[in-house]
Parts: structure tokens; sequence; C-alpha cells
């Protein structure tokens, strides 16, 4: 039997949950811990692994799953789209691309958009936009470019990125790493004002930090931030890869404070939970910077994933999933809150943006988590002692009724 043969035949695929983990195992390199369940199909909320059972969905893929599992209109849209036409790099233009340009700066009230495909890709965009803008335009002087970021972010893991991560596992064994960034503490605009210099650039910041434990800001931080940029002529980076397009009940995590960025970064939930579709937004001042071999990517702006972002855009402001995400999400943080369970520090979030942080005495996170999953429910645990909860947008009342009440039989054992 031939290679291609052996890969193609179905008596050597595996048919259980056991068999398909001891093939990643083997095949796959070490570098996720998944909990112990092998989905094979989704749909809605819902997903259900190889032996069939089901189990309500409360990650949604980091977020990029905000939409549900198989959303007939993008499925419709992908299907369509990737009959006729699927890549043409950016030697060529192709008739999604321009429609997807307009619409997504439109509802971002940007000038200008640079389409990548996944988050990390972004932030290394929106990064090489705010030095390159530094130097032409801010009229720093070469290679002097700084940028300041916070402690406990999470904005990817290239080499770049983990140069100003604080997380010494995403640094260890990944040196050397790139100069040019400063860290100050998340939700300190004093800090951030006392780290600027003429070389500083850009200001790179979550909104809402979600690897970080889903930690919120204090009240007008975003507000302050917004105002000491712009009287230091330095940029306002926001990374909202995670928190953006509803998520946290409002369009964008600034929004909740009526801030509007520099720089605005997306990606998961942009490509509808069917492609890697990401996105840097700026002003015509910021983004004009770039001529034609700067920057680029051959599957960034393909018309299969800016024909499915198109139809994600418009059903997340046609069925209001931003207002859903608040209506839901408020109350479901004060009846966790209302347990009083032993085991839990603090309950935050915005929206159907949520975190769990436990005391130390409850074991970490994970262990509840595969608690959880045997009770049918999906969550990933973040910093080891924080349950995250970010089911779909699309979540129905019912089914987080039917979710608090297993969290509560976990947590209140």
């Amino acid at each position: 039997m031939s290679a291609v043969e052996s890969m193609t035949a179905e008596k050597n695929s595996p048919t259980t949950s056991v068999e398909h983990s001891a093939w990643v195992d083997q095949f796959s390199a070490n570098n996720y811990a998944p909990l112990p369940v092998v989905i094979a199909r989704g749909e809605g909320c819902w997903v259900e692994d190889v032996e069939g059972k089901k189990y309500l969905d409360m990650l949604s893929a980091y977020s990029a799953v905000n939409f549900g599992h198989s959303h007939p209109e993008i499925v419709e849209a992908f299907v369509e789209q990737a009959k006729r036409l699927t890549l043409t790099s950016r030697a060529f233009q192709n008739d999604q691309f321009g429609p997807f340009c307009k619409e997504i700066t439109e509802l971002c009230g940007q000038d200008r958009v640079l389409p990548m495909n996944t988050g990390a890709e972004a932030v290394e965009t929106a990064l090489k936009t705010a030095r390159k803008w530094g130097y032409q335009v801010k009229g720093v002087a070469p290679d002097e470019a700084e940028i300041i970021c916070c402690e406990g972010n999470f904005h990817g893991r290239t080499i770049t990125v983990i140069s100003f991560s604080r997380d010494p596992q995403f640094k260890d064994g990944f040196g050397p790493f790139t100069p040019g960034f400063k860290v100050v503490p998340y939700g300190d605009a004093k800090a951030f004002e006392a780290a600027i210099t003429p070389n500083t650039v850009g200001f790179l910041v979550e909104p809402v930090q979600g690897e970080g434990g889903i930690v919120v800001p204090p009240n007008g931080y975003l507000t302050e931030v917004r105002r000491i940029c712009t009287e230091q002529n330095v940029l306002f980076i926001a990374d909202e890869v995670q928190s953006g397009l509803g998520r946290t009940g409002k369009l964008f995590a600034c929004d909740h404070e009526n801030v509007k960025p520099d720089v605005l970064i997306l990606g998961k939930a942009l490509g509808g939970g069917m492609m890697p579709v990401s996105a840097v937004l700026a002003s015509n001042e910021v983004m004009g910077v770039f001529k034609p071999g700067d920057h680029g990517s051959t599957f960034g702006g393909n018309p299969l994933g800016c024909a499915v972002a198109r139809v994600a855009m418009r059903i997340l402001i046609r069925d209001k999933l931003s207002e859903r995400a608040a209506e839901l999400g408020e109350p479901l943080m004060d009846r966790l809150r209302e347990l009083n369970s032993p085991m839990v520090k603090e309950v935050r979030g915005r929206g159907l943006f949520i975190g769990i942080e436990l005391h130390d005495s409850a074991g970490g996170a994970k262990k509840l988590c595969k608690q959880l999953k045997d009770e049918g429910m999906l969550c990933k645990e973040t910093v080891e002692n924080v349950i995250r909860l970010a089911p779909p947008l699309i979540i129905e009342q019912k089914d987080l009724d039917w979710a608090f009440e297993r969290i509560a039989r976990v947590l209140c054992p």
C-alpha cells in the first residue's frame, strides 16, 4: 500500500477518542494540553465527540466561534464562494476584497484596512505599522522606536510578541528577543505616562485581557490612556482579537468608554468560525506609511475569507449580538457571584467574556474544567487559576441556565 493509499484508507483511521488521542500523541508536536475530548461535529452552541456524546461549548474557540458552529448563512457563503474562487493572492484583485474593505472600515469607523489571517499576524502588522509611522511621521531616529505594552499581556506567540511577554514559559528557549519594547502594569495610566519617551511610537493594550485571566481595567483607564496618547503623539493600539466584535457586550471593548484607538486589531470572530481572517485598521495618515512591497500576505484578503467575513459582520449587526452578550452576560455573572462558593475568589468580565478566579485551595482551574467536561460542558482554564467562560453569542438563555447548573454542581459540591 502506498503512502497516499495508507492516508486515505478507512480501516486505518481512528474511530474512538482513545485512538484519536494516541495518534495526536504520536504524530503531533506536544505544544498543547487539551481536555480529553475529541470533537467530531458541531451545530450552534453544541458539539459532539466521536462517540456521540454532546457537550455545550462555553469557549467558542477563544471567541473565534462567536456565531456558533456551522452557522447556516456562513456555511452557505463559504460553500458558494469556494465553488467560485478561493485564492488569487494579492498579485491580482478579487471581487470580494473591495467590498470587504469598504464594509469593515465603515463598521469600525476607520479609513483603511490591512488584512491578514491570524491574530498574531495582525499584531505583528500593527507593530510594523506603528514603527514605520514613528519614523516617517513622528520623526523618531532610525531603529530607535519604542512600543509600550502591559504586564499580563497576550498578543500571540511569534518571536517579537513573546519578546515583551512576562510569562517565562513563552520565552524559555526562544531567545534572542526583539528589542524596542517596554512593559508597564496593566490598568495603571500613570505608569504608562511615566514610561513614555520621545522615541515612544505606540501603546499596545488589550481593552480586556483575555489570556491574562479576563482582567477588566479600572473605570476610566482607557479614557486616560487615550488622552495621554493624544497629548504625547503616541499611537493607541487596541488588540481586540478576542474582545472585539460583540464579545464584551459592545461592538468593541473600547466602546465601553467611548474610546477610539488609532490602530485597531481584529481577528478570531471576523472569520465566522470558518476561516482565519484578521485585520489591522487605522486612519489614512497611519496606514498611509505603506507602499507596495512593504508588507503582505499570500492569503491575506483572499476571496473566501472576505466572503465569509462579510456575512459574519452582517449577522453581528443584524442579530444584535453585542446587545445579546450584554443582556445575557451580566445576569450570568451576578448568578455566579451569588453562589458564594468557597472555591471562588472573584467573578469578573464584560458581556459573555467571563473569568472565574479560584482560590489556591481549589486545586487549579484545569481540574475543575475536566470535571465540567464530565458534566457535559466545555471550557478552559487560563493563568492556572481562572476558568474562562466565553460561549457563542447566539447562545439561548435555557442553555446558559443548563451551564449554570453544571457550574454550581462543580463549584459547590
